[in-house]
């Protein structure tokens, strides 16, 4: 008879520290243990575009204060288009000098002062992506990044993937079971990691000099997959 060490979802709290409780299992005939991974795919309900504006100025006050009135429009034209205000969140805001190097005399020489404001913005209309970065542009963004596309709840989808898995799974080590002369299963533990995959997050950067096309930029938005890893192991019985 062999023993299975299993761990246990419960804690032991010892002395302050805690540690995994390990649960043993008896076992009679060989163990197999898989890895099987399962993915669902999607069609994607949530994109997320970064926007930020960049400006210059000879002093720190006013490169700071042209850059609010610029990153106000953009706002204003956001929530115009219909974006809620919980999903336009600042994700940086920067102040730098700016300096150039001159060759002849070999020195950095200030240029001035350049300020940065930069927000992420979820879009629950897919559709509507491309009208958007173009909105952006016309309201004084000066760079853009994404779109990313993403599914807002993956319960489903991760619940499909982790059924596909737990079959896969027992099929395959019932397999192994028969090749090796057994008929059945028992199963001794099923430990998850789960991953969620996007589209693709192409980088698409915009100057505010940039001529806008009479029709809205392509944005293909594709499918996304959510992902469940499952190890299984099983004792083979007869």
């Amino acid at each position: 008879m062999k023993q299975l060490l299993v761990p246990s979802l419960g804690l032991a709290m010892i002395a302050g520290n805690a540690h995994a409780a390990e649960v043993q299992i008896s076992t009679e005939g060989p163990v197999v243990e898989l890895t099987v991974m399962e993915q669902v795919e999607a069609d994607p309900d949530l994109v997320t575009v970064g926007a930020g504006v960049t400006t210059d100025a000879p002093t720190a006050v006013e490169a700071l204060r042209l850059n609010s009135v610029e990153m106000r429009k953009v706002i204003d034209r956001l929530k115009a288009l219909g974006v809620a205000e919980r999903d336009i969140q600042t994700t940086g805001i920067n102040l730098n000098a700016r300096y150039d190097y001159d060759q002849r005399t070999q020195r950095q020489v200030f240029r001035g002062y350049q300020a940065s404001n930069r927000v992420s913005v979820k879009l629950r209309e897919v559709g509507e992506t491309g009208k958007v970065l173009d909105a952006l542009v016309v309201a004084g963004a000066t760079d853009l990044d994404g779109p990313r596309f993403s599914l807002e709840d993956d319960t489903q989808a991760k619940a499909e993937a982790r059924r596909r898995a737990m079959e896969r799974a027992r099929a395959q080590s019932l397999e192994y079971a028969r090749l090796a002369g057994y008929s059945d299963l028992r199963l001794l533990e099923v430990n998850e990691t789960i991953t969620g995959r996007s589209g693709p997050f192409p980088q698409m950067r915009a100057v505010a000099t940039m001529d806008v096309a009479e029709e809205s930029a392509p944005v293909q938005p594709g499918m996304v997959s959510s992902s469940v890893n499952v190890t299984v192991k099983y004792e083979m019985v007869r």
